[in-house]
């Protein structure tokens, strides 16, 4: 029943939106052009639906990108003239119950392409958004900047500089130039350390192997420190058998270890500087629902002690809330990522900040402050599933550690 209600849905509005493109224009051409493209895309969705694949391969991601952006330009498309339908029904009934004979019935065919065609226009809108997020949007690094005050900052950090990155997902990229642009533009920062909360693989470590020399190149006179997010085990893939699995989780950690990235599995180092001391903490992946739950807050503070600054980096924001904020030490700092903002939304400083994703977080991009503690949600250097972004583009988190004047 589930199936027959969704294929009676999905055939019911696909032919809606037919009718809107066929009554907007009489060009055989572009409506050719138009049922081909939807017949390619859900001709792909059975091939999809019923091939077996490893992950998201680079052609299921763009397949992925061209249905959601037909899925979304349909939608408003039958939106608009479903409008459109209901108010003429509404009038029609009014001009009934009056004993209006004069109603117009002749004018319905023009106004009804006129309302096609404005549908059309409206719906390309969002469609063009789409395609521009695949085209150019998924690379657009932004550099995003905060100074942040602490009573209780060692005096030789003042100024520290943290550049924070997360979500890699290495398995996506297609474009060695524009990544390594991106990869200059980290360094570029010359920040004292950098941090990578999480996520740098889709689901196979084999995956970060072409990018191995690239990602070396960066360099921190504090170090490179790491967690591991949710896709990082590997458990989004069927593998044959334990020691398959085993195995690819030792490729990464060896491939960091290669990369001169230190990996915090809840564990914690400190930076020394001038005699003073910061603590960077890290724990494994905790997430709501049904992410893995591996973080161990406890664990990860045993070697240090309660009244050290601390930077926390936990690859889901959920866990700020869930756990760190009600921990007995206080973690001045907490670095997250796993949102990528939604890889969609509208961000205007000062006025508008919206994406889908605030529906599933509270936190889930920028800046974040409670209890004078504070949280940054990383929107994520790459992208996954839908090949693009659009209005949430690609940061580069720069964070300068202050302390607070008196």
């Amino acid at each position: 029943m589930r199936w027959v209600i969704f294929f009676g849905f999905l055939f019911i509005t696909q032919f809606y939106a037919f009718q809107a493109i066929k009554t907007a224009t009489q060009n055989k051409i572009l409506i050719g052009i138009y049922i081909s493209f939807v017949s390619i895309i859900y001709a792909l969705l059975l091939y999809y639906s019923y091939a077996r694949f490893a992950g998201f391969t680079h052609s299921m991601s763009f397949y992925i990108g061209f249905f959601l952006a037909l899925s979304i330009f349909q939608l408003v498309l039958i939106s608009v003239v479903f409008l459109e339908d209901v108010t003429r029904f509404f009038q029609f009934l009014f001009s009934y119950t009056k004993n209006n004979l004069n109603y117009n019935q002749t004018s319905f065919p023009e106004r009804r392409k006129f309302i096609s065609q404005a549908a059309i226009i409206i719906a390309s809108i969002p469609f063009s958004a789409m395609l521009y997020g695949m085209y150019k949007g998924k690379y657009n690094y932004k550099v995003l900047s905060y100074d942040l005050e602490f009573d209780d900052l060692p005096s030789s950090f003042e100024g520290f500089k943290i550049t924070q990155i997360s979500d890699l997902h290495c398995g996506s990229f297609d474009n060695p130039e524009k990544v390594e642009y991106g990869i200059n533009l980290i360094n570029d920062q010359k920040s004292d350390v950098i941090l990578f909360t999480g996520d740098i693989v889709n689901n196979k470590s084999e995956e970060l192997l072409p990018w191995v020399k690239s990602f070396s190149s960066l360099k921190a006179p504090s170090g490179i420190f790491s967690v591991l997010g949710n896709h990082d085990y590997g458990d989004y893939y069927d593998w044959k058998n334990k020691e398959a699995k085993k195995a690819n989780m030792d490729l990464l950690l060896s491939t960091k270890k290669k990369m001169g990235w230190t990996l915090l599995n809840n564990d914690s180092v400190y930076i020394d500087k001038n005699g003073e001391k910061i603590a960077i903490v890290g724990v494994e992946n905790w997430g709501k629902g049904r992410f893995k739950k591996a973080g161990d807050l406890n664990k990860s503070v045993e070697k240090i002690s309660k009244n050290d600054f601390k930077v926390l980096l936990t690859h889901d924001p959920s866990h700020w809330d869930a756990e760190v904020l009600k921990h007995n030490h206080k973690f001045h700092l907490t670095l997250s990522g796993h949102t990528h903002g939604f890889q969609f939304g509208i961000e205007i400083p000062g006025f508008l900040k919206w994406s889908p994703s605030q529906w599933q977080y509270k936190q889930w991009a920028g800046i974040y402050e409670k209890n004078k503690q504070f949280l940054n949600v990383n929107r994520g250097f790459g992208y996954l599933g839908y090949p693009g972004r659009v209005g949430i583009w690609p940061e580069i988190t720069v964070i300068t550690l202050r302390k607070t004047k008196l």
